[in-house]
């Protein structure tokens, strides 16, 4: 009975109507041309996961979308192409409007009701299962330990360093950045911190607006699972947060991290080098444009509260480890640039060597002052939460330990990025 109540339910709430006006196609879903099988196709990315997967559309029958945008019905669809040539009937176009919006690419009532659906279940969860195994790094245990292996055994050498209290790594796929992510972390072999205070960069948290308006910090107590095992969150440092979670602008509604890579892509690593207990307080730090405009207003108080919060209670904790996930540039035409990304392959290498000298030293002015030159114009998804553990840590200083480009030339597109290992200036 309750699956033919959902199979009622489904049919009532997919486009079914030749005269109604169609739904959006959703914003944030990227197109990005492909070639599949000797055709050109357009494959369609969900960042948040709903998606289903994969999805590609033939380019010519992709031209359609556009008229996708909530003015037009099935009929005037059929009408308009019919002035064209075309041969597409009313129920042929409807047929193809409800593959799409089953397969949830329009903001239809089915998209929905799909999303309320697994946002719920999420949050009454208590694990956050991994969402990058078997795409970004291999699902099996035993083939991912192979992975860590040969890339720790190539390029891993560092070790044995002392009073470390924070790292600034990339969390790029590690298909592409493992070369940076090795020596960043190989820092950390030696040390055996119980508690590590996870900074991440939140990038989906705009579209659950107005769930986190005003609350650039997002904190889950769910334990993060992976094909390692399952790390276990500090629920003790976690209440400390919620006590003050109005000051400094926290969110316990943890939905941002149900699609989120930065957090999981650290959790991995860690799990490997180390064997001790520990346990993590992730912390999503969403975008603090805000800043560029007015530091001293709503959003600069909440930065600088939850900086107070974070030296006051583990600044100088022996015990407590900063890890900031976090990368650098993002520009050409995937991130909405006119031009290529190689164009701008030289300000930005400049600009990142001037970003990362700044964050060596806990400066965090001059490096808002950086950004606040030409208003971020090269998106460094990591200066959030960089920004705001250069606030908590007063007492660091940084060295350089990778610093790579990613050129994406297929897609005219590239994403920089690179690492700092932080110790106690003592």
């Amino acid at each position: 009975m309750k699956n033919h109540n959902n199979k009622q339910d489904k049919s009532a709430l997919l486009i079914n109507d030749i005269d109604q006006k169609l739904p959006p196609v959703r914003q944030g879903v990227e197109m990005i041309p492909v070639r599949h099988e000797e055709r050109e196709m357009i494959y369609f990315h969900d960042p948040q996961g709903y998606l289903v997967k994969p999805f590609l559309l033939d380019k010519h029958i992709g031209a359609l979308l556009p008229m996708l945008n909530g003015m037009f019905s099935v009929r005037e669809i059929s009408e308009e192409l019919q002035r064209y040539g075309s041969s597409m009937d009313d129920e042929k176009i409807l047929f193809f409007i409800r593959q799409l919006d089953e397969a949830r690419l329009l903001h239809s009532p089915w998209f929905r009701a799909f999303q309320k659906q697994t946002e719920e279940r999420f949050e009454k969860s208590r694990v956050r299962p991994p969402v990058c195994a078997g795409q970004s790094y291999p699902d099996n245990k035993n083939e991912l330990q192979d992975l860590m292996d040969r890339a720790f055994a190539k390029n891993g050498h560092r070790s044995g360093q002392t009073n470390i209290k924070a790292l600034f790594a990339p969390h790029i796929d590690p298909r592409i950045g493992l070369n940076s992510y090795v020596p960043a972390f190989s820092a950390l072999r030696g040390i055996q911190p119980k508690r590590v205070i996870l900074l991440a960069t939140s990038h989906y948290s705009g579209m659950y607006d107005p769930i986190y308006r005003g609350k650039p910090y997002i904190v889950t107590r769910k334990n993060f699972q992976t094909p390692l095992g399952t790390i276990e969150t500090d629920q003790e440092a976690l209440d400390i947060i919620e006590r003050s979670k109005e000051k400094t602008g926290t969110s316990f509604s943890d939905r941002a991290h149900r699609n989120e890579h930065s957090i999981e892509l650290h959790a991995i690593f860690l799990q490997y080098l180390w064997s001790h207990s520990f346990t993590i307080v992730p912390m999503l730090v969403g975008p603090l444009d805000e800043l560029y405009y007015m530091e001293d207003g709503d959003l600069g108080d909440k930065t600088e509260a939850m900086a107070s919060l974070l030296e006051t209670n583990y600044g100088n904790d022996r015990d407590t480890l900063f890890l900031i996930s976090g990368d650098l540039a993002h520009i050409g035409k995937k991130f909405g640039d006119n031009n290529p990304a190689s164009s701008k392959f030289d300000e930005v290498k400049t600009f990142d060597r001037e970003f990362l000298k700044t964050a060596l030293r806990p400066r965090p002015d001059k490096l808002l002052t950086l950004m606040k030159k030409e208003y971020d114009p090269y998106r460094i998804c990591g200066f959030p939460p960089l920004y705001t553990a250069l606030k908590a840590l007063p007492g660091i200083k940084g060295s350089i330990t990778s610093y790579q480009l990613w050129d994406e030339r297929e897609h005219e597109s590239a994403v920089t990025y690179g690492s700092i290992l932080y110790q106690e200036d003592r």
